[in-house]
């Protein structure tokens, strides 16, 4: 029952206050015994039940996408494998798979809500995965996404052939690993919101994408947000309640 329909028959005296706040309790959530759906989520907080499906088994990523499919709700599936796509995507006709970013998604239409462009920069190539992660997960949520890739500081007049498109977007995700400087040159050109991320691409020192973050988040240029090392899904989720507004 939704929170609206619980609340109309509270009012009209067809359920106690104990029945009411049982209900409440429990409004919004679609309880499988492995996984507790969070349906009401996006009503919530502007961000909706996503399936993380590193650690799932083929089984469980399907029952959740069908259960959130038959309550008429989009599916974005993060961390997936190519095996477990495979495995399910012939119970998901429509659903459309991304191997660089190992996502999947399952919309019945494609939907922008926001007006304002999310820009998504990499440093290199191999900071693509992640950038990809960003990019299908704001374009999921209703944003226009444009990705700028390998325009790293080894190679600083690339940034500067792109820099006028990047300056009209809304919000700027920069995706670097190594030492990440990236985010702090891109948060001295603009005068957007910039979220870090730091990726684990990098030699032995970058310590698994350490040094990239400590180098974020010790930026010296104002306006720049990190996230967590590889994160592009968080990323692009704060992006989009920036464009929102």
């Amino acid at each position: 029952m939704d929170l609206k329909t619980l609340l109309e028959q509270y009012k009209a005296g067809k359920l106690s206050v104990d029945e009411t706040l049982q209900a409440l309790s429990s409004s919004g959530m679609d309880e499988l015994g492995f996984a507790k759906i969070d349906l009401s989520r996006e009503e919530r907080t502007g961000i909706p039940e996503v399936i993380y499906a590193a650690g799932k088994t083929a089984e469980q990523v399907e029952k959740i996408a069908l259960r959130m499919k038959d309550q008429k709700k989009d599916v974005l599936a993060t961390r997936l494998t190519e095996d477990v796509y495979n495995q399910i995507k012939s119970k998901l006709p429509g659903a459309v798979y991304n191997p660089l970013s190992k996502t999947m998604v399952y919309q019945t239409e494609k939907k922008i809500i926001n007006q304002g462009t999310i820009c998504i920069v990499t440093a290199g190539t191999s900071d693509i995965p992640v950038a990809e992660e960003a990019a299908v997960t704001a374009g999921f949520l209703g944003n226009n996404v444009f990705t700028i890739y390998d325009v790293g500081v080894a190679g600083i007049h690339r940034l500067f052939h792109r820099i006028k498109a990047i300056r009209e977007a809304r919000v700027i995700i920069v995706v670097a690993g190594m030492e990440g400087a990236l985010a702090s040159v891109v948060g001295g050109l603009v005068d957007k919101p910039v979220i870090a991320v730091p990726t684990s691409i990098g030699y032995g020192a970058n310590f698994g994408g350490l040094s990239a973050l400590l180098s974020m988040l010790n930026s010296c240029a104002s306006g720049v947000s990190v996230v967590n090392i590889d994160n592009g899904f968080g990323a692009a989720c704060q992006a989009h309640l920036i464009n929102k507004l």
